[in-house]
């Protein structure tokens, strides 16, 4: 008895001093360092599969997916075996003039995946790095075809790709965006497909359609100084989990082909089947020319994003002239060990038949989450694929952190936006945590609510 006391106790003492040392050492990201005065940090000591533990051994059910990174559950045994292979063959080496077989692998098979209709995948590190590279290429792309004139992005009002100056210049959330105006370039907004939007008797696809007329609009009176527009498709994430209707992307390719104007999908958060096809872009029967890839595609293991693009942007860099290449570059491009956890991420999908498991395992959260979704307190409950989320009608300020620190009590890893509780878990959960998310969520919210 005493030997285990003494053991939680130097635990929680470690526990404790890593907090601390965090709190004097680590700038956290999208947070105000202020509230961690308030807001308790955690150490997180080891995860296994859907669970991350603190030194305490307390336990949290990463519902959020770590931001939207991890697909098969945390310390996974055959994403861990292939990196322990790779580490002993090749760890890192440049891809300007040289290549490798985990890169060339990874790019055959997301090619496949898009039925070739995409490829000459371009890699980098981060999803923000990704959005950068699309609209690079978009407009040099253009200017190599001689349309100097076309310049500018056209986005969606709410729609957020990226906290690069590139990437924050296509971005309209203002917490993120504002307070460095003077340095974007301005980017043309157009109206969000979100269903939340419906009038008295529209459909969802009433509002895409609203949605994309505005873009037709646009298009007829500025394609010819338009290069791109950009949309997260069928879901707008860190807006508060927007929805729209698929039917959107299929009109605006059509506008796009119309108007000779580039269609970049960021499919970031969205891609690697969290909305229900391994690409969100196939629910609409469309692909695009530019498709951004990160987070899930490395089953959240390592730092990874790619660009995939039509053959004929391809072309229109290929030539003899150095200035007409695509001359952007990152250290780590193609690393190897990533594109290794990368390709044991897409052996998972294929071996298990993720994405059928997924629409099972999918119609038993909806069925669990129904009593919060016909809560009193919240409207707009709304679920596509693997990615849920609910508004709280009403909420009082601080609503958001006080839900997840609440949750953390709860053994839950839950970050609303704003007033939107959302759920994004692993593809791995089984009945009883189903059941258990389910009711804890419910919990969270009723004692968050009644502490207002």
């Amino acid at each position: 008895m005493e030997a285990n006391q003494q053991s939680a106790s130097l635990s929680a003492n470690a526990d404790g001093d890593w907090v601390a040392r965090s709190l004097r050492s680590v700038w956290h990201p999208c947070t105000q360092m202020q509230h961690h005065e308030t807001v308790p940090l955690i150490a997180v000591s080891h995860g296994r599969g859907p669970w991350l533990y603190d030194h305490h051994g307390d336990r949290y059910l990463d519902a959020i997916s770590s931001w939207w990174v991890n697909l098969f559950g945390h310390a996974n045994q055959r994403i861990n075996g292939a990196l322990k292979e790779q580490l002993d063959m090749l760890e890192h080496a440049m891809l300007a003039g040289f290549t490798h077989e985990p890169v060339i692998r990874l790019s055959e098979r997301l090619s496949a995946l898009t039925q070739h209709q995409l490829g000459h995948a371009f890699y980098a590190s981060d999803g923000a790095s990704a959005v950068e590279i699309a609209l690079k290429m978009s407009f040099h792309a253009w200017r190599n075809a001689g349309h100097t004139d076309k310049q500018e992005f056209v986005c969606l009002k709410g729609s957020y790709h990226g906290e690069t100056i590139g990437a924050l210049a296509v971005t309209d959330v203002a917490l993120f965006k504002d307070a460095y105006g003077p340095l974007l370039r301005s980017s043309r907004i157009v109206m969000s497909p979100d269903a939340r939007q419906a009038a008295e008797g529209e459909t969802a696809q009433d509002v895409a359609r609203r949605a994309a007329a505005d873009v037709q609009k646009l298009f007829e009176e500025k394609a010819s100084t338009i290069a791109a527009i950009i949309i997260e498709p069928l879901v707008q994430c860190a807006t508060g989990m927007a929805m729209h209707d698929p039917l959107y992307l299929k009109l605006v390719r059509e506008l796009c082909d119309q108007h000779g104007v580039h269609l970049v999908l960021d499919e970031i958060a969205v891609g690697c089947g969290r909305t229900g096809t391994f690409f969100a872009c196939e629910q609409a029967g469309i692909w695009p020319d530019f498709l951004c890839l990160s987070k899930g595609i490395s089953g959240g293991y390592l730092p990874l994003s790619i660009v995939l693009a039509r053959e004929e942007i391809y072309q229109a860099f290929y030539s003899a002239d150095v200035t007409r290449g695509f001359l952007h570059s990152h250290s780590y491009t193609g690393n190897p060990l990533a594109c290794r956890a990368a390709l044991a991420t897409l052996d998972i999908f294929e071996e298990d038949h993720v994405l059928a498991a997924n629409k099972v395992r999918a119609d038993k959260l909806t069925k669990a989450l129904a009593p919060l979704a016909n809560h009193e307190r919240i409207t707009n409950a709304r679920q596509r694929g693997m990615i849920w989320a609910f508004d709280a009608i009403d909420a009082g300020p601080g609503f958001s952190r006080r839900f997840f620190t609440e949750a953390t009590r709860q053994e839950l890893l839950l970050r609303p936006i704003g007033n939107t509780i959302y759920l994004m878990p692993p593809y791995i959960l089984n009945d009883e945590e189903i059941d258990g998310l389910a009711a804890r969520t419910l919990s969270v919210f009723e004692t968050t609510i009644a502490g207002e």
